[in-house]
């Protein structure tokens, strides 16, 4: 897209949603982090569930510690990939209270030096916990940015590159919260629904889908020239 196109691509993601921001439920950075951490190929939702009674009584590091891997995998067992989840939220928790004092770092370097933090993580809780410029590009992020021609690239990396580079003022804090909302809400993977779309004029996605109800018209094959061939009688 061209600076003006990007620039009123967000325009319009914001005027439809002026305040967005992650739907993982948090009370503070260390249980944004641990949501964070557990969401991986999970819902939001699901990680929500599981999460709303922990986090009622483990808020800090020490506290998680305490609280001990058995009963963690107890409190997330209906969350994918729980039993290695559970062992990196105790170990990430165990470096906080020896390396950081208890606290979140501020740094994507010792965020990502922390047992289960990936960039994608590190650069969400910048973002949400302390407000930082940061582009986290999960599955939907990825995919807006490469069906819609905003920022397109092979790798997460590479469309967070992009975006870095391409992302105006004054929309460059919530880029990402916008762009995940959109693809989960709208842009969806199997079928988007163009027809509610604020930015549809200015997609580069070609088969735009229809309302409900509605048939999408595609373009008629054009049929081969070629004549037909025909028998030739011999004798």
């Amino acid at each position: 897209m061209k600076k003006d196109e990007v620039f009123e691509f967000f325009r319009r993601l914001a005027e439809d949603n002026p305040s967005p921001t992650t739907e993982l439920e948090s009370v503070n950075p260390f249980t944004l982090l641990v949501a964070v951490v557990l969401s991986a190929q999970a819902t939001d939702a699901s990680v929500n569930v599981a999460c709303r009674p922990l986090f009622k009584k483990v808020t800090a590091p020490q506290q998680m510690v305490d609280l001990g891997e058995e009963a963690l995998r107890d409190h997330i067992k209906t969350i994918g990939l729980f039993n290695t989840k559970a062992k990196n939220v105790i170990a990430l928790s165990q470096a906080l209270v020896r390396d950081h004092g208890g606290e979140v770092p501020r740094t994507r370097e010792e965020l990502q030096a922390l047992p289960g933090v990936g960039r994608k993580t590190a650069n969400v809780v910048l973002n949400t916990a302390f407000g930082e410029e940061t582009f986290a590009v999960d599955t939907h992020v990825f995919r807006v940015g490469n069906r819609t021609g905003l920022a397109p690239g092979k790798t997460p990396d590479a469309v967070e590159a992009k975006l870095e580079g391409i992302v105006p003022q004054p929309f460059r804090r919530d880029a990402h919260h916008w762009l995940i909302l959109h693809g989960r809400y709208t842009c969806k993977a199997r079928t988007p629904e163009c027809w509610r779309c604020v930015v549809a004029d200015l997609c580069r996605y070609k088969p735009k889908t229809p309302p409900p109800g509605e048939k999408q018209t595609k373009p008629k094959s054009v049929r081969s020239a070629r004549p037909k061939s025909s028998k030739v009688r011999t004798g």
